[in-house]
């Protein structure tokens, strides 16, 4: 996959492959080519931590009467004349299309953070695109054909105490929100979200929202409640365009 940053100062842009700036009316159709109907990673957004590889698909519908040769797909960040970040491919294993005239093509691309994402900046909304190349000449290249969210990877936890408790007593619930920072490759609490406390009732399996709580300065969460029942406690995070949504592994009390 080919990479690119533009208009970044930090050393750290150099590490990724230069790739020629778009041309800022880039759209064209050559003849009866068509592409449509791209879809990113399954429909999902795309979730990044610090270190972790990611891998994903982007699928695209191309059709000519006289078949299709060959495909490609953009990711950029910004705008398609000036963008942040733009991510492409540059070997056509990258990039495979089924046979006949109404063809799917289907991309692969795999993310390192490392390499690929060195500011929280790029997190939040991209723009896609796709190329098609007819076996008769013609082709048709679209820059701006919807958008998906790149984010960064989010952990939530979560305690309760004291372990066991006695019926009609007061718990303490803690917890912290954090998500990867692309700046430094560590994990930061996300200050001011408001996140679900949810408990399910032992012997069932659906969680019900008892109150929310903000999350302070560091990513904190804490809040009291009353111990009625056995069950379970978790803290649930809804998300935001730049983080994806994160459920704490449940805490089981014993009430006696």
């Amino acid at each position: 996959m080919r990479r690119l940053a533009i208009g970044v100062a930090s050393s750290g842009a150099l590490a990724l492959m230069a790739l020629t700036v778009p041309a800022a009316h880039a759209d064209t159709v050559v003849g009866d080519t068509k592409v449509s109907n791209v879809v990113v990673n399954g429909g999902k957004d795309v979730a990044v931590g610090t270190t972790n590889k990611v891998t994903f698909k982007v699928t695209f519908t191309a059709s000519d009467p006289a078949g299709i040769a060959s495909g490609q797909t953009y990711l950029y960040h910004g705008t398609w004349s000036d963008p942040d970040a733009f991510w492409t491919q540059d070997s056509p294993s990258e990039t495979v299309c089924t046979s006949g005239t109404t063809v799917t093509c289907t991309s692969t691309y795999s993310i390192w953070p490392e390499y690929d994402l060195h500011y929280n900046a790029f997190a939040g909304t991209w723009h896609f695109g796709a190329y098609a190349k007819a076996k008769d000449g013609d082709s048709a290249k679209r820059t701006n054909l919807g958008t998906f969210h790149v984010q960064r990877y989010s952990k939530l936890s979560v305690n309760v105490s004291p372990e066991p408790v006695t019926k009609g007593r007061t718990i303490t619930v803690t917890g912290k929100l954090t998500r990867a920072n692309w700046d430094d490759r560590e994990y930061h609490g996300y200050a001011g979200q408001p996140v679900k406390l949810q408990f399910r009732k032992a012997g069932t399996s659906t969680y019900s929202t008892v109150k929310t709580v903000n999350t302070d300065g560091g990513g904190n969460l804490k809040t009291t409640v009353t111990a009625s029942t056995d069950g379970t406690w978790r803290y649930y995070f809804a998300g935001t365009s730049t983080t994806p949504a994160v459920a704490a592994t449940g805490d089981s009390v014993d009430v006696r």
